[in-house]
């Protein structure tokens, strides 16, 4: 027989329970990052097109975006153990699929299963441990979980790279599978199973917000090939603005609403939300720009580049602790501002790069924009999950990971066309057409003299998108202050919550 029993003292398991929930976290990352890796075997052992190699990497995204508030929202009425537990088992069973077909076809289906539970995984690491930590703690628990996203986008090319040298483009979906065996088992073993006050489902609101989330998603990363005015992207645009539309206004007159929008009256939740997206937008296309830097400007293998992107990540990780001890003295407000600003340093000493600066200047960016997110991260997420009811706390925590979402298409499809056009404007008129297409056409071609205009032509695009990312985070700064609000005093004891055990 199920109790239902009012928490008053934290979680003496907490600690092991954030264990469990970074080690969830950093599969999901580490997955996302080490695709493009393998696009070159991929495209060797299966066949692949370059078509097939967009919707295998697409299909990901386009599930787990359209997903990800409905899985919050369900996670809330359903269990949050329950669903990081189906989405654990979802996206380990098809990471083994996937490194078990023989056509393109079928890894995108792969992939899109692995979206699946992607999108039901990644709410409930946050929100369950918004529900164990209480508030004297939780801004050292976000920071350890917020520093694992970092670090987990670093170690991705450094894992793949020596995955991808010593066995075949497999193993790196294999890896996930016992990872999230180990988490399963840990999490049956060490949680306890939360969720808000039983309420009715809203299909009506399931409905729309996938649909509008999908469409969105789609002409975000369908623009930049097909063209921003071509039918399929209008469509797209057409659909996610009517779904989107018909998902507030039905969430208004709703009875149960799955996302409560009185969320966005509270000025720090809103605040924090445009804070986020401003933020990935800036940052979003800056692995994509450092990664092809790095691989052909400075001729690094991949493995190696991996490995110099660390100096971002321990940065990050040092300076989340540093700003999670920061945070009970200075508030919330500061933090983030203080945070964009100095990553925005970061954007402007990248924005003064030439093709043979080299590695120096680049650890200098690296690690300011590591120090910056690092002091940003932990006090936004604190503020945005802080606004979020307990019972909310699926959805709230979906929210956050739609926005950042969104933010990061958006830039890498309009920052990714955007640097395509700078690097193609600053070749020479009368260049190959593979060499005026990327940096990568004109290496392959060989020619020196061309090689090296390419590599300028290259740099000079990455130094118009560090200036994009000083004003995007510059922009992220100043709606922190103009926005975020310290919030009102909490209780000394943990928020009420609805804690079941059976």
């Amino acid at each position: 027989m199920e109790s239902n029993t009012v928490r008053a003292e934290p979680n003496p398991r907490r600690w092991w329970i954030l264990g469990v929930l970074c080690l969830s976290l950093l599969v999901l990352v580490v997955d996302n990052t080490v695709l493009n890796l393998a696009i070159p075997s991929l495209m060797r052992d299966l066949g692949a097109t370059p078509a097939d190699i967009q919707w295998i990497i697409d299909a990901y995204v386009l599930v787990y975006a359209g997903l990800l508030i409905t899985a919050g929202s369900l996670s809330d009425r359903y269990g949050r153990r329950r669903f990081l537990i189906i989405g654990l088992a979802l996206f380990g069973g098809a990471s083994l699929i996937a490194q078990l077909v023989t056509e393109p076809w079928q890894l995108i289906a792969a992939r899109a299963l692995m979206g699946v539970g992607g999108s039901i995984l990644m709410p409930s690491t946050l929100s369950i441990l918004m529900t164990v930590f209480d508030e004297s703690e939780r801004r050292k628990a976000i920071a350890a979980w917020s520093a694992v996203a970092m670090v987990g986008v670093i170690a991705g090319p450094t894992v793949g790279g020596f995955l991808l040298a010593h066995y075949w483009w497999g193993s790196i979906f294999l890896i996930n599978v016992p990872i999230a065996a180990l988490a399963i088992a840990a999490a049956v073993l060490l949680m306890p199973e939360t969720r808000g006050p039983a309420r009715r489902l809203d299909p009506v609101g399931v409905l729309l917000s996938t649909t509008g989330m999908s469409a969105l998603v789609f002409m975000v990363i369908s623009a930049p090939g097909a063209g921003w005015t071509s039918p399929k992207v209008l469509v797209a645009t057409a659909l996610a603005v009517l779904a989107l539309g018909g998902f507030m206004l039905w969430e208004r007159r709703a009875a149960h609403p799955m996302l409560p929008l009185e969320l966005f009256r509270n000025r720090n939740f809103s605040g924090s939300s445009f804070s986020i997206v401003l933020m990935s937008f800036g940052t979003g296309a800056l692995l994509l720009m450092l990664t092809q830097y790095l691989q052909f400007v400075l001729g690094y293998g991949p493995m190696k580049a991996g490995l110099a992107l660390l100096p971002y990540a321990v940065a990050a990780a040092l300076f989340n602790a540093v700003g999670a001890g920061l945070g009970q003295k200075v508030s919330n407000r500061t933090l983030v501002a203080a945070g964009m600003t100095v990553m925005a340093l970061g954007f402007g000493a990248l924005a003064f790069m030439t093709a043979d600066t080299g590695y120096g200047l680049l650890i200098t960016a690296l690690m300011l924009m590591g120090i910056g997110g690092g002091l940003a991260g932990p006090a936004v997420y604190a503020t945005l999950m802080g606004a979020v009811p307990p019972e909310h706390a699926g959805v709230g925590s979906a929210l956050n990971d739609t926005v950042q979402q969104v933010g990061m298409a958006l830039s890498v499809a309009v920052l990714g066309s955007v640097l395509a056009g700078v690097y193609t404007s600053s070749m020479p008129s009368g260049a190959p057409a593979a060499a005026r297409d990327s940096i990568g056409g004109a290496l392959q071609l060989g020619d020196p003299g061309l090689v090296h205009t390419a590599r300028e032509a290259f740099v000079s695009a990455m130094s118009f998108g560090s200036w994009v990312g000083v004003g995007f985070t510059l922009a992220a700064a100043a709606l922190a202050l103009v926005m975020l609000r310290p919030a009102p005093a909490a209780p000394v004891s943990a928020p009420d919550l609805v804690e079941t055990g059976s």
